[in-house]
């Protein structure tokens, strides 16, 4: 866009959010919904809006798995569940409960401990890549800049990418990239 079509465009969306503001605290109380929207209480962001008619995103393609219910404990106590719903794309490696279920005892529990959010964040952020990355481009790279901004290895065996020692057993389209489900959790290097 040009400089002033730019400009014209954010002093609409500025007024339009002014307008939808002013009405909005006009009628909290006659609406549940606002009422619960203005709790301070509440997290917000991308992930916290529904929309029944769109294809689902990563973190919705994980919400509706029932093998990734540790995942979605995981990203929610790290509280990174707009990361996963940023339009992207997105390439999403998710591994499985009984991926989580193979780390030593005590492990995941560990993790979402509160005071663990930032250990347990770095390693959800080391399971997602920017960009699109289907089975075919996964075979041609030899590793991946992750989202944490280390990299993870690409081995390619029998014609199929082995993401950081970890096999891709499915893979869904979602609205924002891919999510690639894999068997087990990968675990960024130590420094």
């Amino acid at each position: 866009m040009k400089p002033i079509k730019t400009r014209v465009v954010v002093f609409a969306l500025l007024a339009f959010l002014c307008a939808c503001k002013n009405n909005s605290s006009n009628n909290t109380k006659d609406n549940p919904v606002l009422k619960s929207e203005s709790s301070s209480n509440e997290k917000t962001g991308q992930a916290f809006i529904t929309d029944d008619e769109a294809t689902p995103n990563c973190l919705q393609i994980a919400i509706q798995s029932p093998d990734h219910s540790t995942l979605v404990a995981a990203v929610q106590a790290a509280e990174v569940e707009n990361a996963l719903v940023n339009v992207g794309p997105l390439t999403v490696f998710a591994p499985t409960d009984a991926a989580f279920n193979n780390l030593p005892e005590g492990t995941v529990e560990n993790l979402l401990k509160p005071e663990n959010k930032e250990t347990l964040g770095n390693i959800l952020k080391y399971h997602v890549t920017p960009g699109n990355l289907s089975i075919a481009i996964l075979t041609k790279l030899p590793k991946l800049g992750q989202a944490n901004n280390q990299y993870v290895t690409v081995e390619v065996v029998d014609g199929k990418p082995i993401i950081g020692g970890a096999n891709i057993i499915a893979s869904v389209k979602a609205g924002n990239g891919i999510v690639h489900v894999i068997d087990k959790v990968l675990l960024p290097p130590t420094e």
